[in-house]
């Protein structure tokens, strides 16, 4: 018999507030965290906005030698592992460590200081690339920090699927609990791609928002004047347990992980398949997963990110797998409020569903004005909703046509 596996941490760093509380309310009150770009000048960007983390200070979490030899991304890590460990009241000195592992997702890593080096290379020579280049940069190091920061010896495995990066790493922290390989899991998603480089390459997909004007409007899921995605950057850790091992320590529940499921479009790079087959798939995949049928679910946080093809693709894979119940569904993208977290936003999104089944408010989609014929389902237009969520699920999609789909239920 698989275990059960329940939530009972968040740790919330987010370009809408740090912490729970304050990236609660700025999501249940409809707040916009897109601004102009500080991070660097972005003057010959087409792209001059993003979601940045605003009055982030490493040095509350970290030490600054610490803080020194950590990428942006990965002091993100380990700064909302603490939140999320501390949220759980888990004392890590009465338990096991060995039981106790981490996976997370990033779909970039360290490229800040990827991009920093390689300027001093250009400029100074082999000899002024700093010895923590490597282990700055890669990907793994966000999972990696934190269990040498928390001395936490369990499973220890970094997710790179592009945008599905913390969905996937959710999932496979999901499989470790419910097969007994560990007790407790530190699981979720850390990116911090604001640089020049990657704002370029974004800039060149012609992939991003032009809206720089108006920053706050900028991301418009399901709009029909929407015209690219917001980059942001942040990190959203989740503590997963086993039920058993929750109710031991007595422990507070969110809700319950319920299911999984993963696909891929196999179909280009980066565009999604328009006919949303992959996307149903993941979907259909983790409604198996949880043992439960499609119209149990109340409420989609959508992976919708303000593209033309990818809303209207994910809406006709929500047509395909819940038939007549998608009308009756709530659909609602989030990131029309934090932009888009790449690696990081599965985590993220997987906060908000917990929380909309723990404290009964569904998150609105901000800036609907202008219906799309395309996407015409109940998208909770600019205004939060109360109301009695018991299962939610999370759609991310990334580039190279990764799909994960993570369902979660009101604990009884």
């Amino acid at each position: 018999m698989r275990k059960r596996v329940v939530i009972t941490g968040l740790g919330i760093i987010s370009p809408v507030g740090i912490g729970l509380e304050q990236f609660w309310s700025s999501i249940a009150g409809g707040v916009s965290g897109i601004r102009r770009l500080t991070r660097f000048d972005a003057t010959n960007h087409s792209t001059k906005i993003a979601g940045e983390v605003v009055d982030f200070e490493n040095t509350k979490y970290l030490n600054k030698k610490d803080a020194r030899r950590m990428d942006r991304f990965t002091q993100f890590a380990v700064a909302a592992t603490g939140m999320a460990l501390e949220d759980a009241g888990l004392d890590l000195e009465k338990e096991n460590r060995n039981r106790v592992g981490v996976i997370l997702g990033s779909g970039i890593g360290g490229i800040e200081t990827l991009e920093e080096q390689a300027k001093l290379l250009l400029e100074k020579g082999p000899g002024r690339v700093s010895p923590f280049f490597v282990p700055m940069m890669i990907a793994n190091m966000g999972a990696g920090q934190v269990a040498i920061n928390y001395s936490l010896y369990g499973p220890n495995i970094t997710s790179v699927t592009a945008c599905a990066s913390s969905s996937n790493a959710l999932g496979d922290a999901l499989r470790l609990l419910q097969w007994g390989q560990a007790d407790v899991m530190v699981s979720g998603g850390t990116e911090a791609p604001l640089t020049p480089l990657a704002m370029a390459g974004f800039c060149s997909m012609k992939a991003m928002s032009t809206n720089n004007d108006e920053p706050e409007k900028a991301s418009r899921p399901f709009d029909a004047r929407r015209d690219g995605f917001v980059s942001s950057e942040g990190a959203a850790i989740l503590v997963l347990e086993t039920l058993d091992h929750a109710l031991s320590r007595g422990a507070r529940i969110y809700a319950e992980f319920a299911g999984y499921g993963s696909s891929c479009d196999a179909y280009h790079i980066t565009a999604p398949d328009p006919e949303g087959r992959g996307a149903a798939s993941s979907m259909l995949e983790a409604l198996k997963d949880a043992g439960i049928g499609a119209e149990e679910i109340d409420y989609i946080n959508a992976h919708a990110t303000s593209t033309p093809p990818g809303d209207k693709a994910e809406v006709t894979a929500i047509k395909k797998v819940f038939g007549a119940h998608a009308r009756k569904l709530a659909v609602s993208s989030t990131k029309s409020m934090t932009g888009h977290l790449l690696g990081a936003a599965g985590g993220l999104e997987a906060a908000v569903c917990v929380l909309a089944i723990n404290r009964g408010l569904i998150p609105p989609t901000i800036n609907y004005e202008y219906p799309d014929p395309d996407c015409d389902l109940d998208f909770v237009p600019n205004t939060a909703r109360h109301a009695e969520v018991n299962m939610a699920l999370s759609n991310s999609f990334g580039f190279g046509g990764h799909n994960a789909t993570l369902i979660f239920k009101r604990y009884y």
